[in-house]
């Protein structure tokens, strides 16, 4: 049944009992206005839960009983908006129904504190606290398989995903793009509050915002005096303006990729937030992981989808490795290598689909670097300093400008370490020898011994993790998935679905 209105807990818990589906959850205070309407349309996409939107003004997350008063109540229109979107029903909770006398459900939560003590909450204590609670205390009553919000609150975002992975809550936060009205102002619930020459202020901001954006995509560079200077002499009030780490929110250094320019700024008595993202480089995703875990099949296809590189980094140590023992070289002898690796040059060919040759001094190698000869020696070589070097220096070249998959075993801790994404693929010894002899056979090697080739990846992976340079280890920041039982296209759905929802929407938006 649609179009529903739901005003108790008990009257959710029927409703939610009698249509026995998933719920995707749209949280808001009211108001509502062309963005909210995005993010339910966004829901309604997504899948085939249904879409519950809530209307609560939560009393936590003001810092001034005035500001309370003064929060607009539409509620007429909001319904009417709501479900011309396409919600389901509209979760219209009053004030102790989320927050009994007793308080004996409640459980307050405490922000992160590193993600909460900078940019909008130096100057609204106890904020994002309060919206940490009313968020628990929701999810907990509504139990929504996904849960969607607006990237105008980025701060929010971040704080609402530490507290969900710390709290353990099994949930997906998906979010859309911030939306702007015609003059290129956000739309906000507190935008009706302004008077037309408040409503030119914040248009005077949110321009010069993304002004700065176009001219960080030439230049690299903000200059956020010069910017302070020009908005003030506007008279513009600012609260604050600050370039930010996206993620860690932390001041901005020129190591940083995707960064944040965002601010806060008072028209008359109305406080409006704003921020733009910047980018230095295409995103990076490192999938590090163990021999057999499915890393190049899994990495070739996030490649395709996302119209990115494909860096195999184990592809360039296998034909480094074919190759030295094709020229005879003896690689213990330092001088001698480091000679031979001067005089090197590997180099990748897209085919059709989405294979490519590899291809190392006019030496096509791509199928003769998958044998068991190549497979048990590779580890061994790769331990060599000078070629560890060699190689991580030839990977960084490619990866300089971004859009790249890249996989291997020290991808994320030592090639690409400020990678955007971070993965740590891995599956049973079992599972991964399973994998290798179907493959193996499927190439014409004839019968290949199962339990020979379980011992010899469980000496790779001794030999891996436990070299004395760049050993295979999962990255500190580094995403664990388990293949084991799942398909090729499930472990791509699943990092694909990390990657879209790590990456601003602003910034995929930019590349489509």
């Amino acid at each position: 049944m649609n179009n529903i209105i739901l005003k108790t807990v008990q009257e959710l818990s029927e409703w939610r009992l009698n249509n026995q589906k998933n719920i995707s959850f749209v949280p808001t205070m009211g108001n509502l206005h062309l963005g909210h309407k995005e993010l339910i349309r966004e829901a309604k996409k997504s899948n085939e839960n249904l879409i519950l939107l809530s209307i609560f003004i939560n009393p936590l997350q003001f810092n001034n009983k005035e500001d309370l008063i003064n929060y607009p109540r539409t509620i007429n229109k909001d319904i009417d908006l709501a479900f011309s979107a396409g919600a389901d029903a509209i979760f219209i909770p009053y004030e102790h129904e989320i927050f009994p006398k007793n308080e004996k459900e409640i459980k307050y939560q405490k922000a992160s504190e590193d993600l909460s003590k900078t940019l909008c909450g130096i100057y609204r204590k106890g904020h994002f606290d309060g919206v940490c609670t009313v968020v628990y205390r929701l999810i907990d009553i509504i139990k929504p398989e996904v849960i969607f919000l607006g990237e105008k609150d980025w701060q929010q975002i971040l704080i609402i995903k530490e507290m969900v992975a710390k709290q353990n809550i099994k949930i997906e936060i998906k979010s859309i793009n911030t939306q702007r009205d015609i003059d290129g102002v956000p739309f906000s619930s507190r935008n009706n509050l302004l008077l037309k020459s408040d409503r030119e202020k914040l248009k005077l901001f949110s321009s010069e915002l993304l002004h700065n954006k176009q001219i960080f995509n030439q230049t690299k560079y903000i200059d956020l005096k010069k910017i302070i200077k020009k908005l003030t002499d506007k008279d513009i009030k600012i609260e604050y303006l600050e370039h930010v780490n996206a993620f860690n929110l932390k001041r901005s250094t020129s190591e940083m990729n995707i960064t944040m320019l965002a601010g806060a700024i008072i028209c008359g008595n109305t406080r409006l937030i704003d921020h733009v993202f910047l980018m230095r480089r295409d995103p990076i995703i490192a999938i590090d992981g163990p021999a057999g875990s499915g890393k190049s099949t899994v990495t070739k296809l996030i490649a395709k989808n996302l119209k990115f590189i494909f860096l195999d980094t184990g592809a360039m140590y296998r034909a480094l490795s074919w190759y030295l023992l094709k020229e005879k070289i003896n690689y213990e002898n330092r001088n001698e290598l480091k000679t031979f690796l001067s005089n090197v040059s590997i180099i990748f060919k897209s085919v059709e689909g989405s294979k490519q040759n590899v291809i190392i001094n006019n030496h096509n190698v791509t199928e003769k670097i998958r044998t068991q000869e190549i497979s048990s020696i590779v580890s061994s070589i790769a331990s060599i300093k000078e070629v560890r070097e060699f190689l991580v220096k030839e990977q960084r070249k490619i990866g300089a400008s971004g859009g790249i998959v890249a996989e291997g075993r020290d991808i994320g801790s030592k090639v690409f370490p400020n990678a955007e994404l971070k993965i740590f693929l891995t599956a049973t010894i079992n599972e991964r020898a399973k994998r290798r002899k179907n493959e193996l056979e499927a190439m014409g090697n004839g019968t290949i011994d199962f339990d020979k080739l379980k011992n010899e990846i469980e000496q790779r992976d001794f030999d891996d993790s436990n070299r004395k340079i760049s050993p295979l280890i999962k990255a500190e920041d580094a995403i664990e998935i388990i293949s084991d039982g799942y398909t090729i296209d499930q472990v791509v759905e699943k990092i694909l679905g990390i990657y879209f929802e790590t990456i601003p929407k602003e910034l995929l938006l930019k590349n489509k």
